[in-house]
């Protein structure tokens, strides 16, 4: 096992963030961006599609009148369609709206499913608004709004007409949701796993202890308010079912995303002199042990 020095030590021993920091409620920031179908051509989802711009404009809005901040799902949109180009012709595949979400700075992404319905006795729109949290796809809140029936084709009315009958309610949910996040922390999962081939065990000690009470100790000094759950310990794995972090460190004030959070245990574990390899699907953290 590698020494540490004794700066590493103090490192170590520090909490990522203070546990006693008030957390101020904040409003989140929003983008709106189309529904899509499995399969469906991303690079197709706005062309042709003037409808589905007016939409989308308009639910945005609605947000805009309501205080909240939102991003232009358009422009960023055509910045990534740019991007990608360039580097579609070097060989790299992309998928443009994942990279969109990613990189807009939204706390918050809401998909748009908008159903055009026309029909001899009027025309109508059925809206359905899903609210998911960008950095772990967790889905915070929904809602369907439907316009009635009218002889128009002023879709962007159709449009309103939906909205408004939803757009209330689901923004009242959504920002229940996110204001117990700001406060609690949002959840992940932790795994941490033995690759076949490893001399390690969760009975390995390390600095006098087995390393499955080591983590557990770092667990409780650095999950959000000393708030998270393990699932158990096994031969092989150990699996943590409810890891709070917050969404933004009391410390800085900026975002805080899983994949920090990520990294930080990965230090540690590379620290202790354990080789690791990690990987992320949506809020589940997964470590191998070598």
């Amino acid at each position: 096992m590698k020494c540490l020095s004794v700066l590493g030590l103090l490192i170590l021993a520090m909490p990522l963030f203070s546990q006693q920091a008030e957390v101020k409620t904040v409003q989140p920031k929003i983008m709106v961006v189309p529904f899509v179908k499995e399969g469906e051509d991303r690079r197709k989802i706005l062309e042709g599609d003037d409808n589905k711009i007016i939409a989308l404009t308009t639910i945005r809005a609605n947000f805009d009148k309501r205080s909240f901040t939102t991003v232009d799902f358009l422009a960023k949109y055509k910045a990534e369609m740019q991007r990608s180009m360039v580097s579609s012709s070097q060989g790299n595949q992309t998928d443009i709206l994942t990279n969109v979400i990613r990189s807009s700075g939204a706390d918050i992404y809401v998909e748009a499913k908008v159903d055009y319905m026309p029909s001899p006795s009027g025309n109508s729109i059925t809206l359905v608004l899903t609210a998911f949290e960008v950095n772990t796809g967790n889905s915070l809140a929904n809602a369907v709004g439907r316009s009635g029936k009218f002889y128009t084709d002023q879709y962007d009315r159709l449009t309103q007409m939906a909205v408004e009958k939803c757009i209330d309610e689901f923004l009242n949910g959504m920002q229940e949701k996110f204001t117990q996040i700001v406060n609690d922390g949002r959840s992940v999962i932790v795994e941490i796993n033995l690759s076949k081939d490893s001399k390690i065990t969760f009975d390995t000690p390390y600095k006098g202890l087995p390393l499955s009470d080591l983590l557990e100790q770092w667990f409780e000094k650095n999950a959000y308010k000393n708030n998270y759950h393990i699932q158990g310990v096994y031969d092989l794995q150990m699996v943590l079912d409810d890891v709070k972090i917050p969404l933004k460190d009391p410390q800085t004030g900026l975002n805080y995303n899983p994949n920090k959070f990520s990294l930080a245990l990965l230090l540690y574990l590379q620290e202790l002199g354990i080789t690791v390899k990690r990987s992320q699907t949506g809020s589940t953290l997964m470590f191998t042990i070598q």
